[in-house]
Order: structure tokens, then sequence, then C-alpha cells
């Protein structure tokens, strides 16, 4: 199997990965740097890393392995990735729907997914941005690292190898859906809650109860009941 490749430094993994595709000619690939300069994470939002203390990484796996499941990917990857850190770490690991990663209500990971065409290939491109070392985080109460919410500080070139040989080694099994959604509300973060959430410009208490397969997050509100909703169209406030 080969191996992630290393960069000392670039702007963004998920840039880097398409050329790496071209050269490699492989189904799939994977590249991760320690200092990442220009890094985007979901919906345009704009993700940046202090130096040789988290972990940017990239993986590009050939749509063919996912036939008629591809809306599944991410939710797929971020369920590997949870279960990896929950492994590593002995800590409890949850997925704030869509794409983030939380232990101890602190962020300390994301996902943004993305489909391209390579010399009449299709990949989605799936980067994985990780906080593993960094302690401080300025201005950002939601964040934390796996040291500043487990007291463990994890190698990340180790963890980089081991997320590459983890994902390689399943993103192109079969699964089952229903067995997949079940795992994602298993650990959905804050279901069942009372939470405050912000829609239209308004705030008020809801329960989390669910996503759906089709990715929606379904809410109870306190004042307008049962909902569902897209991201971006509903906030969770915590």
């Amino acid at each position: 199997m080969p191996r992630p490749v290393f960069l000392k430094e670039c702007k963004s993994t998920n840039d880097e990965i398409i050329k790496l595709i071209t050269a490699s000619q492989n189904d799939v690939c994977a590249v991760y740097t320690l200092y990442q300069t220009a890094g985007r994470g979901q919906f345009g939002n704009t993700w940046y890393m202090p130096r040789d203390q988290n972990l940017a990484f990239s993986i590009a796996v050939s749509t063919r392995y996912f036939t008629n499941l591809q809306q599944f990917v991410n939710f797929r990857t971020a369920l590997l990735t949870r279960d990896l850190i929950a492994k590593m770490t002995a800590a409890h690991v949850e997925i704030k729907w869509p794409n983030d990663l939380i232990i101890k209500s602190k962020k300390i990971a994301g996902l943004l997914t993305e489909k391209i065409k390579v010399d009449s290939e299709e990949y989605f491109i799936i980067g994985i941005g990780v906080n593993i070392l960094q302690d401080e985080f300025p201005g950002l109460g939601k964040a934390g690292s796996i040291f500043t919410q487990t007291g463990q500080k994890l190698d990340p070139h180790a963890f980089a190898e081991t997320l590459y040989a983890e994902l390689n080694q399943n993103l192109r099994c079969s699964f089952s859906v229903e067995n997949l959604m079940n795992s994602l509300n298993l650990n959905l973060f804050r279901k069942n809650e009372v939470s405050v959430f912000e829609t239209g410009g308004t705030r008020q208490n809801g329960i989390i109860r669910n996503v759906d397969a089709d990715g929606f997050l379904w809410v109870e509100l306190e004042n307008d009941g049962l909902q569902r909703f897209f991201h971006k169209e509903i906030e969770l406030l915590y």
C-alpha cells in the first residue's frame, strides 16, 4: 500500500492532491502537512493552523467505489475518523452535524468533501483537519485539540499514517446504510438534549432528534415543532 505523501508546507492539501492524482495514477492516494497556509473549510469557511501542531490531510478516492451511495461519503468518513480517534484516545468522540468532530464540547476536527474529474475519472477529495497538539485557541471558544481534551500528545505523522491506512482499507468496502445511519445518530452531538438554536434570525430552544439518510437534521423546536434543516439553515449555539 502506498504511503501518504508528506509536504512540509502547502496552501491547501485539497489542491495539492489533484496534482498527486495525475502523477500517481492510483485510484486512492493521500497527502498531508503540518503547516497549511490557506486551507478551506466547509461552505467557504477558512481554516488556519499553526506550524507543526495540527494535521491537514486529504485523501482522493475514485467515485466508482461508491456506485449509488455517493451521498454517504461525508458521513462515512466522519464515522471512520471518529472511530479511529476514539480508539486511539479512549475518549468519547461525537459528530456535530454535518462534518465536525467533538470531544467534551470542543471541536477537534472537521471535514470537507468535494468531487472532481481528472482525466475522465471522477474522485472524491476528502479533506480532514485534526487539531492534535495545539493548546491555545485565542478567539475560538469552541475549539480544542486532542491534547487539550484528552491530555494525550499523539504524534501527527503517526496519526496521518494510521488515518490513511484506516480510510484506505475501509472507504472502499461495502456498507449498510442502515448501520451507517444508526452509528451516526448514536454518536450525534447533543442528540436528545435541550439546546439553543438560531434559525431565520430567531433563537429558541430545541432538541436534536436525528439525522436522516438525505442528510437533513431533524430538530424539535420549542415554538415551531419538529422540522428538518439543511446546513446553514439552522445554527446550534453551544
